[in-house]
């Protein structure tokens, strides 16, 4: 069985490589401003960064920020594979997985890799098994220290699950979020004493601390006002500064989450998230609470690659 403890705060970079997030004012920092965030946020404590080959030069400022703190650890993906044929052979999928993880160790300036996590969970299984099969060669050679499942899904998290080598799984969760307990994911997650559990997605793309109905996507069947009022309610309820609190404050307050990756382009937002992931988690009873009252949103609002174009 897993130990309980509160979900320390991981560092997410998606927006240092790209303009990222639908609540996201300020657009991709600089070259100087990324490096400066980066290093600030280790200074204040910060041990785990995480980024993927997808994400723009997010490796790259990562890896220059990060070169002389050995003590910290970067998760990243592998790339999404997006060049490959449909038909590619054994061969060339296994030269593309490794163009992937040298690249990675280039841009982060390491001998190792401290966690490789695939950014696709079909890949478990696609090519007949060929990505997952050189990963693992690459965990058994040393150049890989641990691999993991980045899902998507509750069908993507209990496949990945069933896997023995996967010691770390990243899954999107926040305070809406009701697809895992019905799928009996977390269940199955409190049986693996031996897993990593990063939870992204928290904030869902910065709309649930923004107070503001404007950033919310038009998806039938969710009304942002009507949200915006439940998670005020919760705000006074359990005595919380603001939305951005009550949002982290119940990621953390998860027994089965070890670590909430947020994503953050300025060093106002790093202060605020460092400031608030120091701040009490809800305690499970309250966390229970939101879920019996918290209304139930449609998938469409729960995942950002359905959401309509604005």
């Amino acid at each position: 069985m897993r130990e309980p403890r509160a979900a320390e705060l991981v560092m997410g970079s998606v927006q240092l490589g790209l303009p990222y997030g639908a609540a996201n004012r300020t657009g991709k920092p600089s070259h100087a401003s990324a490096l400066r965030l980066v290093r600030r946020a280790a200074d204040a404590g910060v041990t785990q960064f995480d980024t993927a080959r997808a994400y723009g030069d997010s490796e790259d400022r990562l890896g220059e920020a990060l070169q002389s703190r050995k003590s910290v650890r970067t998760i990243t993906k592998l790339s999404p594979l997006s060049d490959l044929a449909a038909d590619a052979t054994r061969q060339e999928v296994r030269a593309a997985v490794d163009a992937s993880v040298d690249q990675s160790l280039k841009a982060l300036k390491r001998d190792r890799l401290d966690c490789l996590l695939l950014h696709r969970g079909v890949h478990m299984t696609a090519f007949g098994g060929a990505v997952w099969e050189r990963l693992v060669e690459r965990l058994e050679d040393g150049s890989v220290l641990s691999l993991g499942v980045s899902v998507q899904s509750p069908q993507e998290a209990l496949k990945a699950l069933d896997c023995p080598d996967v010691r770390h799984i990243q899954m999107p969760f926040n305070i809406l979020d009701w697809r895992w307990r019905e799928a009996n994911v977390i269940a199955r997650i409190r049986e693996r004493s031996c897993l990593t559990v990063h939870a992204r997605s928290v904030y869902l793309q910065g709309i649930l601390a923004a107070d503001d109905p404007a950033v919310w996507p038009s998806i039938d069947g969710a009304n942002p006002k009507e949200l915006i009022r439940y998670i005020d309610a919760f705000v006074c309820a359990f005595g919380r500064d603001g939305a951005a609190d009550l949002c982290l404050a119940y990621a953390r307050g998860q027994d089965w989450i070890d670590g909430v990756v947020v994503g953050m382009e300025n060093e106002h937002q790093l202060e605020e998230n460092l400031r608030l992931s120091v701040r009490r988690p809800l305690e499970r009873a309250a966390c229970e609470e939101i879920d019996a009252l918290m209304p139930r949103v449609p998938v469409a609002l729960l995942d950002p690659a359905q959401w309509p174009a604005k």
